[in-house]
């Protein structure tokens, strides 16, 4: 997967220090993934969570904070549409960001 805004990502664990390696890890698992398809994604991470937008939200660090990313499978491109706590999330729709 190509994973495009890197940079929102060093932008929040700049933020919030105790989300840099986990971050920095499903970043690199990401960046290395063969994704085609939802069920490729929960075979790796059982937890996300599939949205009817077709968008993937993972949790990071126990669910402290939320990433919500859109994948365009058939180019292996991966957008972070958003990366905040979980509160931030409670206040957005996460179909739309």
């Amino acid at each position: 997967m190509r994973v495009v805004a890197k940079k929102i990502l060093r932008e929040f664990w700049e933020k919030y220090t105790d989300s840099e390696q986990q971050l920095k890890t499903w970043y690199k698992e990401a960046s290395k993934a063969k994704w085609y398809n939802p069920i490729d994604i929960k075979k790796e991470y059982a937890k996300a969570s599939i949205l009817k937008s077709g968008r993937i939200v993972f949790n990071i660090c126990g669910n402290k904070y939320r990433l919500i990313v859109e994948i365009n499978f058939i180019r292996q491109w991966l957008f972070i549409r958003f990366i905040g706590t979980h509160e931030e999330y409670d206040k957005i729709n996460s179909e739309k960001v």
